[in-house]
């Protein structure tokens, strides 16, 4: 199966060759060396050499490379790190193992074939199922059972009786003389949410010439109305004309009715709503939205209380329609209005058409009607400057009626093609027009398909604003999922997913059946497989969930026992991914349910997932989309933040399938090794990582993928307001690797303790994190790297604004509790800042960090967790093999009992903190001459006193334990030896200052960003700031001041200093001098040095980044 990254720029290790591991066909593997810029073909080519001896008679085109353990192959025309495997092979430094086939070998199992297409328009199981009544004429002897039948059917037909039945029925019982009699209690009535609202006719002939004078408002079949007989009185209907989420005419109201019953309750109208507006003036997407009303009984006893005030009427229901369909005519509507009665939600009825919020931000929205017309005035203009303006001039747009259409068509067909990121803009529910949505779906065309892959969930979304349900973007959507299974896969789950939509469930229903029909047989068979298996797990994790205590390990196994029965009959491709195919399992844990599945591919590893039910994941699934949409800006911009991604699927109603990151754990079960309170302390993370990389070089890399990560970490969920943070749902890897998971609360919407929000942080940044980061307690200049890379990957997360306002504002249909409105978008566009610099943002940024840092709100809402999870599973037992100073164990049996231990000596170390280290001499009886082993940790027991000879016949028991003999061994932590530091003297001036200096309207800007490697007297930790002046300046009048950094040699500021009023030539004369100060409290601040930089040597049209050496200058 083919797949392919997007080619983006492949990173730091772009220029350097990488092992990769190639099965051959002969069952045997060879090694060979390429480079991540290197097409796939001449890493098939080299592989050939090791397999034939006469490349001449080797087709190499006929050749493919698939991923070891999963249904993907390479592409042969593309970069070997263009494909998201070996990207994720690099992440986590894993090697690249990959297997050579031919295409006479590959498996071909979901290809669809010739003698599929003959099936294409063949039914499926997406069917509305009628019960099938055989009635026949000499069933029937009197007109009663007659009756009494086509109740039955207008029951089975979801209660629907149309004017004709009734009409009919009433000219039945007259000719033959039969009693009314009561509705027969099929089915559950009083469960209904909907009623049928018949409008006869909207001629196209009215008559008055300039008015549609003829929706016509038969009646209603209202089965769910006996619910509300009791509660109101009367019921109105408003009728409105819209197009693009405007009214076109003020909404006209209907004259109040009462009830009737026939077969079922009925709301009768037969009233002709006249609309004063030409037909020839509408737009052809002119939609028709009626919404019902209902009017209270004033009281329960059914006397009105003059003294009362009268109650508002309440709505009931609404539903909206094309006036015209997909013919351009118009015609009788029958359509479904859904009331969402007490108790019960609404039912899958067909809504075609409904208007969602339409946002945004910063553009059209918040201008006023003279700027709309500006921008419209000025489209030629915008046309030509700037194309990415098309969505804003469209909906400047005066008027949408016939006169208009063909100079708006015109101008869309002469508009630059757009790039489909800003095409999808136009496919929102402020653009109706069909030609206009045309044409962005032809430009989305143009996208990739892993691009169109990362975009198909606001496609999908996009089908409800779509005026009939045969439009572009459904043709192209099943056009791309013929041609690529992975669409096919993903778009199959999303349409399964939103067939639960209430009000467009059956819209999807169509589409989906439709897909279906595409795919073939194999492909088809493959789906239902994945479909059947979601439902056993469905069922198993549910019962389990609902199992309490000591019966969940009974449920689980009797469960799993049905899902062993079905991988016995066959294998199956996961939801997550269909180049995962599994075809058993080892093992599973009962809440949630975490399946370790069996890989098909005996060269794979194993799969494991996680199943989740009671749990609605398409939030998650929008949280994690927008990180790895994130992420991928950030590595086509050359910044790799090494941000874990990781897979998630919505299977259904508050169900779905996860991927589980191996080797990682939570911060709470990291902390709590170091009891309750292991939230409050500094080293948990570093020592759990030191515990894992025990070599330096091991240990610095951890420390740096933890410094990325922990970046990328801060910006994305900063950006997207994820929110119930705490230390069960952040992760680390082993490899250093910082990710978050279960993202139940996003944009802002914090959990709440009582009236107190939890999440009183911007993001989540701990001590124990920053120690991480600095290398020790210190700030270092690590600490300045981990801020640059945050306010690099907020400004480029900036640039592109208005990509994730669209995403979202698509999404606001999609029945997301968080996601439902402009507040929501709104936390969004605050938190990018879209109208300030990038300097501006980077000050914005540098606070946010500090306030998250200091927040000590953070470590207690971990702890409050903590306290939470030990009421009930108490504090974890570590299981691990491996000791947390050592990675390796040593035992009494290898070494032979210890003859002697003592303290020989102490040495003082620097790193990361002044500490000193104990250096322990000891002998044991296998091994030949004397050890020594520095240590920075002595237990509080006795093991290194002096044993003794005559003692080792009969040795204490806790002498001969594992954790006694591995202690006696060196480790990389305590091996390792630096120089002391030189301590500073008195007028020693060292270390750098970061600088931006740009300019712009009369305007200096003086960015002091960071400092690093000061020096102060008598070796202590300063209290830096900076100051600066204009020089000449004889009354110091310019002076600048920064804020004071407390106690640190490499502080960072990221503030604005500037200079207003001054011109390129004014200060091409001048010079910028530049000190750096220690405050002091008891005594005169002392200077630690400073810089001094003439303005002429700068090109000011431009912004100048660097370091500059501090010096001894004069201090003004």
């Amino acid at each position: 199966m083919p797949y392919c990254e997007s080619p983006q720029h492949l990173g730091r290790s772009q220029n350097k060759a990488l092992p990769v591991l190639i099965a051959l066909l002969q069952n045997s593997a060879t090694h060979v060396e390429a480079w991540l810029s290197s097409p796939v073909e001449l890493l098939i080519s080299q592989t050939l050499c090791w397999v034939h001896n006469d490349l001449d008679q080797v087709d190499f085109s006929s050749y493919l490379l698939k991923v070891c353990g999963q249904e993907e192959v390479l592409q042969n025309k593309h970069s070997l790190g263009s494909h998201e495997y070996v990207q994720n092979c690099r992440k986590w430094e894993n090697e690249i193992t990959l297997q050579l086939l031919s295409h006479s070998t590959m498996r071909r199992d979901l290809a669809r074939t010739v003698s599929h297409s003959s099936h294409l328009f063949a039914t499926h199981g997406h069917q509305l199922h009628q019960p099938a009544l055989h009635v026949q004429k000499t069933l029937y002897k009197t007109a009663d059972r007659v009756v009494q039948t086509l109740k039955n059917l207008c029951c089975g037909l979801d209660e629907v009786e149309t004017q004709a039945i009734t009409e009919a029925v009433k000219r039945l019982r007259h000719s033959v003389n039969l009693p009314r009699t009561h509705s027969p209690k099929v089915g559950t009535p009083h469960t209904h949410t909907h009623g049928i609202v018949w409008i006869k006719d909207v001629p196209l002939t009215p008559t008055c010439s300039d008015c549609v004078d003829g929706v016509h408002i038969l009646g209603t079949v209202e089965t769910c109305i006996v619910l509300f007989c009791c509660s109101y009185e009367k019921y109105f209907l408003m009728c409105s004309l819209t197009h693009n989420g405007k009214n076109l005419f003020k909404p006209v109201q209907s004259k109040r009715v009462g009830t009737y019953k026939s077969f079922f309750y009925h709301i009768k109208w037969d009233e002709l709503i006249n609309f004063p507006i030409a037909v020839a003036v509408l737009p052809l997407e002119s939609i028709l939205s009626l919404t019902l009303f209902g009017v209270l009984y004033q009281n329960a006893s059914g006397s009105p209380d003059s003294n009362k005030q009268r109650k508002a009427p309440e709505l009931l229901g609404k539903v909206s329609m094309p006036l015209f369909d997909f013919r351009r005519l118009t015609a009788s509507l029958c359509v479904c209005v859904c009331v969402p009665s007490i108790g019960c939600c609404l039912m899958d009825n067909i809504f075609y058409h409904v208007s969602s919020p339409s946002v945004c931000f910063g553009s059209v929205s918040r201008l006023k009607r003279a700027d709309h017309q500006l921008l419209w005035d000025h489209r030629l203009h915008c046309r030509k400057h700037h194309p990415s303006s098309l969505p804003k001039v469209l909906a400047s747009v005066p008027s949408w009626d016939w006169a208009s259409m063909a100079h708006i068509h015109s101008l869309l067909h002469h508009w630059p093609p757009l790039p489909p990121v800003t095409a999808l803009e136009l496919l929102e529910s402020k653009f109706a027009d069909t030609e206009v949505r045309n044409v962005a779906v032809s430009w989305i065309e143009k996208s990739s398909d892993d691009e169109l892959t990362d975009y198909l969930p606001q496609l999908v979304q996009a089908l409800k604003f779509e005026c009939h349900l045969k439009n572009g973007l459904v043709m192209f959507l099943l056009s791309r999922a013929q041609g690529n299974i992975n669409i096919a896969h993903y778009l199959y789950w999303l349409l399964k997913d939103a067939v639960q939509d209430p009000a467009w469930g059956r819209r999807y229903e169509r589409v989906l059946g439709a897909l279906l029909c595409l795919c073939g047989v194999k492909l088809r068979a493959e789906l239902e497989k994945q479909t059947n298996l979601v439902t056993l797990l469905g069922a198993v994790a549910e019962r389990v969930r609902q199992a309490g205590g000591s019966t969940r390990q009974v449920a689980l196994q009797e469960g799993l026992e049905n899902v062993q029965n079905f991988f016995q009959r066959n294998s199956c491709r996961l939801p997550l991914s269909p180049s995962l195919v599994a075809c058993s399992f080892f093992n599973s844990n009962a809440v949630p349910l975490k399946l370790a599945l069996v890989n098909a591919d005996p060269l794979g590893e194993e799969i494991n997932v996680m199943f989740k039910v009671g749990e609605d994941l398409r939030q998650d699934m929008l949280a994690l989309q927008m990180i790895r949409i994130m992420d991928r800006i950030w590595l086509q911009e050359g910044l790799d933040l090494r941000i874990v991604n990781f897979k998630c699927i919505s299977t259904g109603k508050d169900k779905g399938m996860v991927e589980l990151v191996p080797s990682s754990d939570t911060l709470r079960k990291i902390q709590v090794e170091y009891g309750v309170t292991g939230s409050f302390k500094d080293k948990p993370l570093a020592e759990w990582l030191r515990k894992y990389n025990p070599a330096e070089d091991e240990y610095e890399k951890a420390s740096e993928n933890f410094i990325y990560s922990c970046a990328g970490c801060c910006v994305a969920t900063y950006v997207l307001g994820i929110c119930d943070r705490h230390n069960d749902n952040i992760m680390l890897r082993s490899t250093g690797h910082m990710f978050h998971i279960d993202f139940g609360k996003f944009l802002g919407h914090a959990q709440m303790f009582g009236s107190f929000k939890r999440d009183r942080a911007p993001f989540v940044l701990t001590s124990d994190m920053a120690y991480v980061i600095n290398g020790g307690e210190r700030p270092t200049s690590r600490f300045q790297l981990f801020v640059d890379l945050c306010c690099q990957a907020y400004n480029l997360i900036r640039k592109h604004s208005g990509l994730f306002l669209n995403l979202l504002t698509l999404m606001t249909s999609s029945g997301l509790p968080e996601l439902a409105g402009s507040q929501d978008l709104k936390y969004v566009f605050d938190a990018l800042q879209p109208h300030n610099t990038d300097a501006e943002a980077t000050i914005f940024f540098t606070r946010l960090i500090e306030s998250s840092l200091g927040s000590v709100a953070t470590k207690f809402n971990f702890f409050i967790h903590n306290l939470a999870q030990l009421r009930f599973s108490g504090l974890p037992a570590n299981d691990e093999p491996i000791l947390s100073f050592s990675p390796k164990t040593y035992t009494l049996k290898q070494e032979g009992r210890i003859l002697h231990a003592s303290i020989f000596s102490f040495q003082k170390r620097y790193n990361p903190d002044k500490h000193y280290v104990s250096i322990v001499v000891s002998m044991f009886r296998h091994l030949s001459g004397c050890a020594l082993t520095a240590r920075s940790r002595l237990p509080a027991c006795p093991l290194c006193a002096d044993v003794p000879p005559q003692q080792t016949q009969h040795p204490l028991p806790a002498l001969e334990c594992d954790l006694v003999y591995t202690f006696f061994h060196p480790i990389a932590r305590d091996e390792k030896t630096e120089e002391p530091p030189l301590s500073p003297t008195s007028g020693r001036v060292e270390g750098e200052v970061k600088l931006s200096v740009s300019y712009r309207n009369s305007n200096l800007f003086i960015m002091v960003m960071h400092i690093r490697d000061l020096v102060s007297e008598e070796g202590t930790d300063p209290n830096p700031y900076v100051k600066t002046y204009l020089l000449p300046d004889p009354h110091k009048t310019s002076k600048r001041k920064t804020k004071i950094s407390r106690k640190t040699r490499n502080p960072t500021f990221n503030e604005m200093l500037v200079y207003s009023g001054y011109s390129k030539e004014t200060l091409g004369l001048r010079e910028l001098q530049l000190s750096v100060l220690s405050a002091e409290s008891l005594r005169e601040n002392y200077f630690l040095g400073g810089i001094t930089l003439r303005l002429k040597d700068f090109d000011l049209s431009k912004e100048t980044v660097k370091w500059y050496k501090l010096t001894a200058v004069p201090y003004f």
